[in-house]
């Protein structure tokens, strides 16, 4: 075999192995150094530069066992045993994608451990399970979006083996898998990666450091190549691209079309669907035209913008991003347009943003959510709607999200209410970046206009431990209180709806009407979906609504919400869904 790497910065490479002599590697072209030399799964190895005695771990590592500043070791992805042959994927459309993050979602933080938690998605309805990012980062415990190896699974979470033992009972399970990577900027600890080339611009920076390098052909191919690894070797159904709008690609062709394109070749090969969703603040639907349209092909974007609607109408918030979203007409725009910013002002930015989402995208395209990993961990003191909202709005937002046009994203714990904050988390090792982190946070929370004190240490343990699910509060450990089980069996139920009235998976936005009103202490809106029709009260009165004849109760969030003489009583802070019944 052969071992390669890209270092043009370097006179001198060296491959360094346990019980055996240095080997010089051999220049090739474009900066590229090579080496004939088998290396057993397991072996140890890294990178010796110049005349350093310093030895690099291989920036195409699939394991450090002893950390992100430790040898790599080679992993023989020929040593797996994979028993899911029969495995034809998932579409996207029609989906419920559930957000996870591997480190918090059971007590013991691990893949393994994940595993026993399937049967429970599974049980939800759940088609997709996202990770968070899984890549190597310094430390123990990190949200995942500060890593430095990105082709490395974190050794704490069980490393490459685990991965794919979690990634095939997940198929066996019937559930795809859709694995969340960072590839617009490289964490601060451990990234030795500019030792070896220029994969930064070093007079270029974006929130979160230098911005990657996309001039380099070398740099975009290490970015596609790991995009096909986790599709490929790994067997993994899709990818959750994060911030693309921090990828500053001025080629013809874009980074993200090379993706695409590559994904979608590797789709015709296995013969199941792959899916790339981009995290986006664009409000740009050129990510997910088609190519031919001059768009990049990707399958799907996130929409904060119906987060933002959904969230202000539910708790009232409106200080920093949230002002925009204060008008009456924002969730019916987002429900019937996707997008609320298309062009419009945006206050929080001081101009115009975003742009219209033509007619005929499938509104199943953005993928839309009441909570996620950033919107709750990036609060201040990382609080869930649980912990401001009571059961009865809970449960609104449940409707809303598994009745929305788009794709529904549950973040893990969502389903039961769960009581435990997601908090921003790490573990650096150096006091100074800890200190700098917690600092950097503290700074982003007075533009929101929220309190600083109430930020905790991302590097204090607790605020990790606090972070983790308590799942004595999971109907299936049988000690669950009543608002937990409740709604639990009512995200059940929306899901089951879901799959059982085509009105909620129509992907045609000519399908969608809304309406809202102002009533007595809080709004009132009306949302179509075809033949179906979501009420939600959020005013302090009973709201009564003429039917449509033959339309009946399919799903309510109150029992006292009944039919009378045509006519529906819809309680306050509840919502209901009707339609015909089925034939």
């Amino acid at each position: 075999m052969s071992v390669d790497v890209w270092a043009p910065r370097a006179q001198r490479v060296r491959l360094r192995r346990e019980g055996a002599d240095d080997l010089d590697l051999i220049a090739g072209d474009d900066g590229w150094w090579a080496a004939d030399v088998d290396l057993a799964d397991g072996e140890r190895y890294g990178f010796v530069l110049d005349d350093s005695d310093a030895v690099r771990p291989d920036p195409r590592s699939r394991r450090q066992p002893d950390g992100v500043h430790g040898t790599s070791a080679h992993v023989d992805v020929s040593q797996f045993t994979w028993t899911d042959h029969s495995w034809t994927g998932r579409q996207l459309a029609g989906g419920l994608v559930y957000e996870m993050h591997v480190g918090t979602f059971t007590p013991e933080g691990t893949l393994d451990a994940a595993i026993g938690r399937l049967d429970h998605l599974v049980s939800l309805g759940v088609t997709h399970v996202e990770l968070l990012p899984v890549n190597g980062f310094n430390g123990v415990h990190n949200w995942g979006y500060d890593g430095v190896l990105w082709y490395a699974v974190h050794e704490a979470y069980g490393g490459p083996d685990a991965y794919r033992r979690f990634v095939d009972a997940a198929h066996a399970a019937g559930l795809a898998v859709v694995q969340d990577v960072v590839y617009n900027h490289l964490g601060p600890s451990g990234n030795y990666l500019p030792e070896f080339g220029p994969y930064l611009r070093d007079a270029s920076r974006n929130t979160w450091g230098m911005s990657i390098d996309l001039d380099q052909d070398a740099v975009r191919s290490f970015i596609v190549e790991n995009a096909m690894m986790w599709l490929g070797d790994y067997h993994v159904d899709g990818l959750r691209l994060d911030a693309v709008h921090a990828l500053h690609d001025d080629r013809p062709r874009h980074v993200l079309q090379e993706i695409a394109e590559a994904a979608d070749a590797l789709s015709a090969h296995l013969g199941r669907p792959l899916t790339l969703i981009a995290e986006s603040d664009l409000n740009d639907p050129t990510l997910i035209l088609p190519r031919e349209a001059g768009g990049f092909g990707l399958t799907a974007q996130w929409s904060d913008d119906w987060h933002h609607a959904v969230h202000v109408a539910l708790t009232g918030e409106t200080s920093g991003y949230y002002a925009d979203f204060a008008a009456l007409e924002a969730l019916p725009k987002v429900w019937t347009r996707g997008f609320f910013h298309d062009g419009t002002y945006s206050s929080f930015r001081g101009r115009d943003h975003g742009h219209p989402l033509p007619a005929e995208v499938p509104t199943w395209r953005l993928v839309t959510f009441a909570q996620d990993h950033d919107q709750i961990g990036n609060r201040a003191e990382g609080d869930r709607l649980t912990a401001t909202l009571p059961p009865e709005r809970l449960a609104i937002a449940a409707v809303l999200t598994l009745t929305a046009p788009g794709t529904p994203m549950l973040f893990m714990g969502e389903e039961w209410g769960a009581s435990t904050p997601w908090q921003f988390f790490t573990s650096h090792p150096e006091p100074e970046l800890a200190e700098a982190t917690a600092k950097g946070r503290t700074e982003e929370f007075a533009r929101m206009g929220w309190d600083e004190s109430l930020v905790p240490h991302p590097n204090d343990p607790e605020t990790f431990r606090r972070s983790k699910l308590d799942w004595s509060e999971h109907l299936s450990d049988g000690v669950a209180s009543a608002p937990h089980r409740r709604l639990l069996e009512l995200y059940r139920d929306l899901a089951r709806l879901r799959r059982r009235r085509p009105e909620l998976t129509d992907p045609a936005s000519a399908s969608l009407t809304a309406d809202a009103a102002d009533g007595p202490g809080g709004r009132r809106y009306r949302l179509g979906r075809d033949s179906l029709t979501v009420l939600v009260n959020l005013s302090a009165e009973t709201w009564t609504v003429g039917l449509t004849a033959g339309d009946v109760v399919l799903l309510t969030t109150d029992a006292g919400n009944a039919v009378t003489e045509g006519a529906l009583t819809v309680a306050p802070d509840s919502a209901v869904v009707v339609g015909p019944p089925l034939p």
